[in-house]
C-alpha cells in the first residue's frame, strides 16, 4: 500500500488498520517455554507478543523496587512483564518520552517518534513551541552517570540544539524560548 493510500485508509479509523500487541498470560513453565513461545509469536505476527505471568506481576507490583529487583533476579527475569507491556504499547503507538528537570519538579513528557525540539517544546506549552530558541540537551543515562546536571554541564556533556534536533527517548532537554 502506497502512502497515499496509507493517508487515505487512516481517515477511515478502521480497527484492522489499527497497531495491536498480543499479551499471553502464561504460568511459570510457559515463560520458560521458548519453543511454545515462539509458536504463539508467529500467530499474531506481524504484531508484537507479550509473556507475562499475571500472579507473578500482581506481586510484584505490591513490593518497593528494591524487592521486586531481587524477585526478578530469583526467577531470573531482567525485566517486568509490565514494564515490557509498557515499553512496546510506546514502541507501537510511535511515542516516546522526555523529561524536563528543574528546581521545583522533573516531569516525563511523551510526543511522537520524529518530533523536534519545537514541536517538544509545544507540548510542554504552545508559547515554548511559537518562541523556541534552542534547546539544552543531555541524555538521561549520561545525566545519571555523572549524577548532576550542573556537573554535566561543566564537563561539556550539555549539548545545544536547534529548531531541526529530532528527539531521542530519554532526552533530559531544558528548553530556551523567547515570547
Amino acid at each position: 500500500m502506497g502512502n497515499l493510500d496509507r493517508d487515505i485508509v487512516k481517515t477511515f479509523q478502521l480497527m484492522t488498520s489499527k497497531p495491536f500487541i498480543y499479551v499471553f498470560n502464561m504460568d511459570a513453565a510457559g515463560l520458560a517455554d521458548k519453543a511454545k513461545q515462539a509458536e504463539l509469536a508467529a500467530l499474531v505476527s506481524p504484531a508484537e507478543a507479550i509473556f507475562l505471568d499475571g500472579a507473578f506481576e500482581a506481586e510484584l507490583v505490591e513490593l518497593d523496587a528494591e524487592d521486586a529487583q531481587e524477585m526478578l533476579a530469583d526467577a531470573g527475569i531482567k525485566e517486568s512483564g509490565l514494564d515490557k507491556l509498557a515499553r512496546v504499547g510506546f514502541n507501537t503507538l510511535g511515542l516516546q518520552t522526555f523529561l524536563t528537570a528543574g528546581e521545583k519538579e522533573s516531569r516525563a513528557w511523551t510526543i511522537h517518534q520524529g518530533d523536534t525540539a519545537p514541536q517538544a517544546a509545544g507540548v510542554i506549552h504552545t508559547d515554548f513551541e511559537r518562541g523556541f530558541i534552542k534547546a539544552d540537551v543531555i541524555s538521561y543515562d549520561e545525566l545519571v552517570e555523572i549524577g548532576d546536571i550542573h556537573k554535566a554541564r561543566e564537563l561539556g556533556k550539555v549539548r545545544q540544539e536547534g529548531k531541526d534536533y529530532v528527539m531521542q527517548d530519554g532526552d533530559v532537554v531544558e528548553f530556551k524560548f523567547n515570547v
